[in-house]
């Protein structure tokens, strides 16, 4: 009774307290100004060798406009009036223009190279981060939440990040330093044609505004429904089968119809915007060059404001200059625009929360010496819960497998409860089976022992320890479950079967597969173990899929097994075949057992049946079939599980 009150305290040392996430930035942390954070982190150096790079491209092009006024007027002009001109200065001049231009192009050339590595770097650590993150959700994330607009996250989402990053950012920065540097030029050569210019680019700047605001929030919604129409995707390729079964193909046509034309509407809003934008701004940019032409001819002919042939030659090629940059940076504007509406997804999938775990009790070997427990280091087939003392110290309680539901109340939102006032215990070794109707709350007591969701009120106590208290993955790894529905993932078959132990040794896994019946059907592949499965198995029947899960639930060798519905897609002749291995994979472990099947539950030691959350019948096979309750009607056929 001590060490029960000792074992179910609060007390959590500093060391194996869990406060969340410590890269999680700060919530009202800007989009770019979060993006900008990640460029510091690993190349704050590098950004900076763009930086420089984009203002020499930029003082590039400005001092050669520029150097156009000193070509026409101190080089060519005069060579007009000579009898014999001499071209070494003008070839000079070229040669020293030429220089000029061709550090621009380098320059150019380098901070382009530059953001590609920076982009792909960047890219990296946040697809890194956003699966790391993903990988600490709980499973109710998943569960509310497309799988389709989850990859959305990683393909269409980080794609549009990639293409702001290696080009919108610098070429905007790159344009609003030639912007800059332009006026400032303009100014120093003419006043009275610099006015025009602040017309005409006022008038740009209206037009920019006008048209950007309009196809922002298309952009936007673009996103949104291309996550949705990709979440619809997966969901029927996954569910192909049903579709034809059921001739669902017209409804299904109907369904993605509805998704698809909302994603072309938003993206055809938002690309119409942008692409008349362009074409506006060039013919105000031609405007631009006529008025400029015009007004400096005028000016020129009255000999008003000192202005000569080069000075308006050079007026116009910097003109030229100014209306490219104001017309990309109006062309970027949409693909940041979109780029930061992927941006918000991507950080609110990495700003969900994570599963939490207040769990400080681990999992370890264990063996007995001088008649005391004690933690070792290898593997003795006997595990213990290594509990820290307040003092500093460790206490260890043998892992025997007693599972206990005290009160239990569940619900996976508030309004609705599943699980009402649960009491159940399960002994070490004892074999405990769930029956009820879908619905009544089976699989949702077993997601409770893992710890899938956490309780609303009561206690679930393992080994007379609040599983509260247990550290998730040492709770988990003392639990095997073998689900109905079968997940292998691309690699060999021996590579399947081990994911249930990393370290499993070839001979372990050949003995999990004979122990699951599962070795005579993988000895008649082409490479037997050695063959590679994809696409979930696809080339598996489902019985053996199903085999090869078990073989991966019997090589991690867990203390307290789970089955749900193991056999559920197995034939009869295969169950029989099966049951065999089940059973010694069950011996001397407790095991929570679902089924419909009520012949794989008889030679259960308890029977607990379910209907809308509580457990109405307890007891083994015998005692319910002679209380003629629920249990009996459905053993009897008087009343069939839905």
């Amino acid at each position: 009774m001590e060490l029960e009150k000792k074992l179910n305290k609060k007390v959590v040392p500093p060391m194996h307290k869990y406060e969340g996430d410590p890269r999680k930035p700060k919530a009202n942390t800007s989009t770019i100004k979060r993006l900008l954070s990640y460029i510091k982190k690993d190349y704050q150096g590098l950004f900076w060798i763009v930086i420089i790079a984009i203002l020499i491209s930029s003082a590039a092009g400005v001092i050669g406009s520029l150097f156009l006024e000193v070509l026409i007027d101190d080089y060519i002009t005069p060579l007009l009036g000579m009898e014999h001109p001499v071209f070494t200065g003008l070839l000079k001049a070229i040669l020293i223009m030429t220089g000029i231009y061709l550090l621009g192009v380098i320059s150019t050339l380098i901070y382009n190279r530059l953001m590609v590595v920076i982009s792909q770097g960047v890219l990296k650590r946040i697809r890194d981060e956003m699966f790391d993150h993903m990988q600490e959700l709980p499973v109710k994330y998943f569960d509310t939440h497309s799988h389709g607009d989850i990859m959305s996250h990683y393909t269409n989402d980080t794609d549009t990040l990639r293409q702001m990053l290696s080009q919108s950012i610098p070429q905007v920065f790159s344009s609003v330093i030639t912007i800059v540097a332009v006026f400032g030029a303009m100014i120093i050569t003419n006043i009275h044609l610099t006015i025009v210019v602040i017309l005409c680019v006022l008038l740009m700047f209206f037009i920019s505004k006008t048209i950007a605001g309009k196809s922002s929030n298309f952009f936007i919604k673009q996103q949104r429904s291309l996550g949705e129409t990709n979440g619809y995707i997966e969901e029927m390729i996954n569910g192909q089968k049903v579709v034809k079964v059921f001739n669902h193909e017209e409804e299904a046509k109907k369904q993605f119809d509805v998704l698809n034309e909302e994603l072309c509407h938003n993206a055809t809003e938002a690309n119409r915007f942008a692409n008349i934008l362009m074409p506006i701004m060039g013919n105000i940019g031609y405007l631009q060059y006529v008025l400029i032409a015009f007004v400096g001819g005028v000016l020129f002919t009255y000999d008003i404001g000192n202005v000569t042939i080069g000075a308006i030659a050079s007026f116009l090629q910097l003109s030229r200059t100014l209306s490219m940059p104001i017309g990309q940076v109006s062309q970027q504007l949409n693909a940041i625009v979109m780029a930061l509406a992927g941006a918000k997804r991507i950080f609110q999938l990495m700003d969900e929360k994570i599963e939490t775990d207040g769990g400080y009790i681990t999992l370890v070997n264990a063996k007995h010496e001088g008649g005391k427990l004690v933690e070792t280091s290898r593997k003795t087939g006997i595990w213990a819960w290594k509990v820290p003392n307040e003092d500093g110290s460790f206490s260890y309680v043998e892992l025997k497998g007693d599972v206990r539901f005290e009160d239990v109340v569940f619900g996976y939102n508030a309004e609705k409860v599943i699980l009402h006032d649960i009491n159940l215990y399960a002994e070490p070794g004892q074999k405990v089976a769930f029956v009820g109707a879908t619905g009544a709350g089976k699989t949702t007591i077993t997601n409770l022992i893992n710890r899938f969701y956490e309780i609303d009120s009561g206690t679930i106590l393992y080994d007379g320890i609040d599983i509260k208290n247990i550290r998730k993955s040492d709770l988990r790894r003392s639990l095997g479950i073998v689900l109905q529905d079968t997940n292998l993932f691309t690699g060999t078959v021996m590579e399947n079967i081990r994911y249930g132990k990393l370290d499993a040794t070839d001979e372990e896994v050949y003995a999990a597969a004979k122990l699951a019946k599962a070795d005579e059907f993988i000895n008649l592949l082409p490479q037997g173990y050695d063959t590679v499965l994809a696409g979930d198995g696809s080339g598996l029947s489902q019985g053996q899929r199903q085999l090869l899960n078990i073989a991966r639930a019997a090589v991690a060798d867990p203390p307290v097994m789970i089955l749900d519905e193991a056999t559920s897609s197995i034939d009869t002749r295969t169950e029989s075949i099966v049951q065999k291995g089940m059973d010694a994979l069950m011996y001397g472990r407790t095991v929570f057992v679902i089924a419909h099947r009520l012949s794989t539950v008889q030679n259960s030691d308890v029977i607990m049946v379910l209907e809308q959350g509580r457990i109405i019948e307890r007891g083994n096979h015998e005692k319910l079939i002679e209380e003629k309750g629920k249990y009996y009607q459905l053993y009897t056929g008087a009343f069939e599980l839905e």
